[in-house]
């Protein structure tokens, strides 16, 4: 898997490990009640970054991670991708200033563009992360639902990256909802097809890892970086062994 990043993800609801099915919060399993332990072990492992999520701030805003953050910094050595309820510009100054390595802006960037888009300039676009996380419609678009997945953000995914990678947008994180905490593998031809139509992105794959032939299958589809869930909690991938591989964390 060389070339590939691999993001070990932590989602946070409550104070627990969490992971959700698609997005749906009543569909919720519970997997440890000490996200720090999760974090060290993945450190320990040999990762050098942890995607870690607020699905609390996701859904209401505020992000609550902030100690959690600070403490994988000075303990863990982990470069730290974060986000959930980051709702402004003094958002994501605080969360850089808490030790964030990069802010993942998913909500804002889809209903706000053009005042998100300003935050390269300011921060720089190696320490943002738009999250366009998306859902097919009947019709078969794209769709960008917003606030936890939970409401309509009326717009389409091609159109939106594509007026991202304009003004100097880098890393694109992008899940296909139907797909997330599923273990059905990712959806390869989606991060095809974004990384062809947008080469000047680098697009990080999330929603149905299940196996190592899935990195195998981002890798070739030109994606940078995998974002690994469920399958590393509950077992089905080792970590250490797939960064032996993988060239780069």
């Amino acid at each position: 898997m060389s070339g590939l990043r691999l993001y070990p993800a932590i989602d946070v609801r409550e104070g627990r490990v969490v992971r959700l099915a698609q997005g749906d919060y009543a569909r919720e399993t519970r997997y440890a009640d000490d996200p720090f332990l999760i974090a060290r072990n993945y450190a320990d492992a040999g990762a050098g970054w942890l995607h870690l999520v607020d699905l609390d701030a996701a859904r209401s805003g505020g992000y609550t991670l902030a100690p959690l953050l600070a403490r994988l910094k000075s303990e863990t050595g982990l470069r730290v991708q974060t986000g959930g309820g980051v709702r402004s510009e003094a958002d994501v100054e605080a969360l850089l200033a808490a030790g964030a390595d990069r802010v993942v802006v998913g909500s804002l960037a889809v209903r706000e563009p053009g005042r998100v888009a300003g935050w390269f300039a300011r921060f720089g676009s190696e320490c943002i992360t738009v999250a366009l996380d998306t859902r097919r419609d009947e019709a078969g678009r794209w769709r960008l639902p917003v606030h936890g997945w939970t409401e309509e953000g009326g717009k389409e995914l091609e159109t939106l990256a594509a007026a991202y990678a304009d003004v100097g947008l880098r890393h694109l994180l992008c899940t296909d909802i139907a797909r997330d905490g599923m273990l059905t593998g990712p959806n390869v031809g989606l991060y095809r097809y974004l990384c062809a139509r947008f080469p000047q992105l680098a697009v990080q794959a999330s929603g149905g890892v299940r196996g190592s032939g899935d990195l195998l299958s981002a890798r070739e589809a030109g994606c940078a970086g995998i974002v690994l869930g469920k399958a590393l909690l509950e077992g089905r991938l080792d970590l250490a062994e797939l960064l032996a591989g993988a060239g780069t964390c």
